[in-house]
């Protein structure tokens, strides 16, 4: 299996378990995960808006430098769930103290990520070892780090008026994302009397996070929009990995999957027996979400000249063909559609802007089925669940992506 197995799967999930600002009163469940889907979001927005001047192959190094980092700092962040921010930051600015921390958390990490690639392996261990930096790809992660985090806490604010660390916190926050104000896009997030359609849309990235998936159907952990998109992303990039997909395919895959339900903060997640319920109804949800797509960010950004942007979500997004599943490329200034098989053999190259559809379809149902198996082995059960189970194995017992079984990889599942 390419060295893809359960364990590491279910640890790229284990962070819809691990609560945010615990020690706080919120007004909604805050999990990490869900920041950590906000967070990479953002730093797609700020490499667009900040690329301007680069070459192609310089954009591709910055993207991919912001990709990895964010999943690497998402695997350390797991793996030191109970060190409060404070105290890490501490530990940080002691080097040896810090070596210390890191070395053990390569050690909980090397045997989910070495067997997957080898070359990633070594560029984690460099990223986590090495001093901080000022490089444009640091500074991104960071001013979106930032950001998510103080979204997060402009929610609970208002509920803690009691709390004498409050004032503080908002004074740290504010002070970092200052300290990125050179960056573009960074002085529209801080701006509290003026509201741009990149803040606008940022916010509405957001909004995602409290819209839960399953939402008739109890489940433990619960998972939100805006998780599951970061489920997806991080899968898709261990599944493009496997099939030996060029750089470009590997970015445009994990952004693909962190923005494919980005147009159900429009219209809400629909659970898959009542899109199928009614013939048509599904082609009219779509239909439904694209025109608001179009009317409340497309346009708005495109007022606002953000053209970048909205290039790059319509491709994602898979407008120019109908559905975010189609795998596509770029020829002759065109999009047109291909199959996996012709990705793999004529089109595995950074100049054509390949994306994979199937393979992303499959990451889709992947992620879904780990929730639902997820909840039944934590001890919720429904027949929504058993139902959605069978039917996520039976659809991908035969998939195969080069040399990924999907079959193989559910059923190792047991």
């Amino acid at each position: 299996m390419a060295g893809i197995r359960k364990n590491l799967l279910q640890f790229i999930f284990s962070g819809a378990y691990m609560k945010r600002w615990n020690d706080k009163l919120r007004p909604a469940e805050l999990t990490e995960v869900d920041k950590q889907g906000h967070k990479m979001i953002m730093a797609w927005l700020l490499c667009l808006l900040n690329a301007g001047t680069l070459s192609p192959e310089e954009r591709r190094r910055l993207e991919m430098t912001v990709t990895e980092g964010g999943i690497f700092d998402y695997f350390f962040r797991l793996v030191v769930t109970d060190i409060k921010p404070p105290v890490f930051y501490r530990i940080a600015a002691n080097p040896e103290h810090y070596r210390q921390l890191a070395s053990w958390a390569l050690g909980e990490l090397e045997h989910r990520i070495k067997p997957v690639d080898e070359a990633l392996w070594e560029r984690l261990q460099c990223y986590v070892l090495k001093p901080k930096g000022n490089t444009l790809a640091e500074r991104i992660l960071d001013a979106a780090h930032h950001y998510a985090s103080y979204w997060e806490f402009s929610l609970l604010k208002p509920l803690n008026g009691f709390d004498d660390e409050l004032q503080e916190i908002e004074e740290s926050f504010r002070k970092s994302l200052e300290s990125h104000r050179d960056l573009v896009g960074v002085t529209d997030l801080l701006d509290r009397e003026k509201s741009s359609a990149f803040k606008k849309f940022a916010v509405l990235c957001g909004q995602l996070r409290f819209q839960k998936r399953w939402s008739q159907t109890p489940r433990i952990p619960e998972t939100s929009v805006m998780g599951h998109m970061f489920i997806v992303a991080c899968i898709a990039f261990f599944f493009s990995l496997a099939v030996d997909a060029c750089p470009v395919r590997r970015l445009n895959n994990f952004f693909a999957g962190l923005l494919h339900d980005l147009p159900e903060v429009l219209t809400r997640d629909i659970i898959f027996p009542v899109k199928k319920s009614v013939e048509g109804l599904d082609s009219l949800i779509h239909e439904y979400e694209e025109e608001e797509l179009r009317r409340r960010i497309i346009s708005p950004l495109l007022a606002d000249g953000h053209n970048g942007i909205v290039d790059r979500l319509a491709y994602y997004l898979g407008l120019a063909t109908g559905s975010e599943f189609h795998a596509t490329v770029l020829e002759n200034g065109l999009v047109r559609r291909v199959s996996f098989a012709e990705l793999q053999e004529d089109y595995n190259q950074d100049c054509f802007d390949p994306k994979d559809g199937e393979l992303l379809k499959a990451c889709d149902s992947l992620a879904a089925f780990i929730e639902a198996y997820t909840a039944v082995r934590n001890g919720i059960t429904s027949d929504q669940l058993q139902q959605a189970i069978w039917r996520l194995r039976e659809n991908n017992r035969n998939q195969e992506f080069g040399p990924l079984h999907l079959g193989a990889l559910f059923a190792d599942f047991d």
